[in-house]
């Protein structure tokens, strides 16, 4: 480090300061549990962040209009993300089997993508049969059928 450029930190060890003989600065600011949430330069760029109880990071925002909003499950795994980049929104979920391997992958890049992935015994992924697919579809709709309360401004009759 030259002369020109300087660091500072805070009593926990972050970086909360840094100045460079290029004339950039940047400012960085933590939780309590040493999580960096705000971060800004001498070149306008700024960025937030939050996370929950797990210190997973579940949102994030740029002073240029990109969003993150994420959800884990009790494990830690990715299983929501929603993107925003200033004019439209993006969103990807991800389940997981009991072994904590992905088993379906869902996103809207440009249409509703989905995929579904099983594992033999040694662990390795294989690809699943159409019917295979054709039945977790038709489950997954089956319950979100069931589970509504209500469709559009009629009540669901029980037959």
């Amino acid at each position: 480090m030259s002369k020109e450029e300087i660091e500072k930190y805070d009593d926990r060890g972050n970086l909360v300061y840094e100045k460079f003989s290029t004339g950039c600065e940047i400012w960085q600011e933590y939780d309590k549990r040493d999580n960096l949430i705000h971060y800004k330069d001498t070149f306008r760029n700024e960025r937030w962040y939050e996370y929950d109880e797990n210190n997973n990071m579940i949102y994030y925002k740029n002073g240029h209009y990109v969003e993150y909003w994420k959800k884990y499950d009790d494990r830690g795994n990715l299983i929501y993300l929603r993107k925003f980049n200033g004019w439209s929104y993006y969103e990807e979920w991800t389940e997981y089997n009991e072994d904590n391997k992905e088993i379906c992958y869902r996103d809207t890049r440009y249409f509703l993508i989905g995929e579904y992935y099983k594992y033999d015994n040694g662990g390795n992924q294989i690809q699943i049969t159409e019917k295979e697919y054709k039945e977790i579809e038709f489950r997954k709709k089956e319950k979100e059928y069931l589970s509504r309360k209500k469709c559009s401004r009629f009540e669901i009759m029980e037959i």
